[in-house]
């Protein structure tokens, strides 16, 4: 996968990059702002971009959006230490198909990313839960699901809402991971949703699946050596 980091710690940009080639990535480049990382963008053609959100002149923000208008093929991971809701659903209206926090560990990274390769989705339970919290407190402009969903469509829309991914999803209903996206086709057209989060969201506040679970929304405890290098960190943003 063609992946560009952006980030204005060059520290913890050439971590992450090692990161990457040793699981087999291609690095196609690196900036240290959003207006860099237009640029790249345009020269490249990355397959992803990780995203750091706070930084100088043009914020990680402000260069989703404009990426996603120019190149809406490119998937981009904010990757960041920032906790605050504001930034997560601004990047999720930017069109950022993950927001990861920087203390994740590198295993998760790497399991995210192959699910962003997929067309999946790279966020945590925990980030879900607040993203669904935001929909169903915000009034949907789309008229109600009006067109009944299947019952292999409601179940596959259930283990979409618990978290699941494509594989894990076509592993427990004994189906293939096409029929599976066939499937998500199918129900994303008939809830009119833009996105997998949305999705989930929809199909709770129509009562189409029972509530999710909720956990803290905070970085995991596992084992502190197999996360991301620590000197690849650099000071908080």
């Amino acid at each position: 996968m063609r992946t560009l980091l952006v980030d204005d710690h060059a520290l913890f940009r050439d971590g992450v990059a090692s990161l990457l080639l040793a699981w087999g990535h291609e690095v196609v480049g690196q900036a240290s702002d959003g207006g860099e990382a237009i640029q790249l963008v345009d020269e490249t053609a990355p397959d992803v971009v990780l995203m750091d959100v706070r930084m100088p002149n043009v914020s990680g923000l402000d260069a989703t959006a404009r990426i996603k208008e120019r190149h809406p093929e490119v998937a981009i991971v904010m990757l960041t230490v920032s906790e605050d809701e504001a930034d997560l659903f601004r990047a999720i209206k930017a069109g950022a198909q993950g927001y990861l926090l920087k203390n994740l560990e590198a295993p998760q990274l790497r399991t995210m990313l192959e699910g962003v390769a997929r067309g999946e989705p790279a966020i945590t339970p925990a980030t879900a839960a607040r993203i669904i919290d935001e929909f169903l407190r915000t009034p949907s402009s789309n008229p109600p699901a009006v067109q009944r969903l299947t019952e292999r469509e409601l179940e596959v829309l259930k283990l979409v809402t618990a978290g699941q991914r494509n594989r894990e999803i076509a592993a427990e209903l004994g189906i293939s991971e096409n029929t599976v996206k066939f499937h998500l086709k199918n129900i994303v057209e008939k809830l009119h949703a833009q996105n997998r989060a949305e999705l989930a969201a929809r199909a709770v506040r129509e009562g189409l699946v029972p509530d999710p679970p909720r956990d803290e929304f905070s970085g995991d405890h596992s084992p502190r050596d197999s996360r991301l290098p620590r000197e690849a960190y650099g000071r908080r943003r």
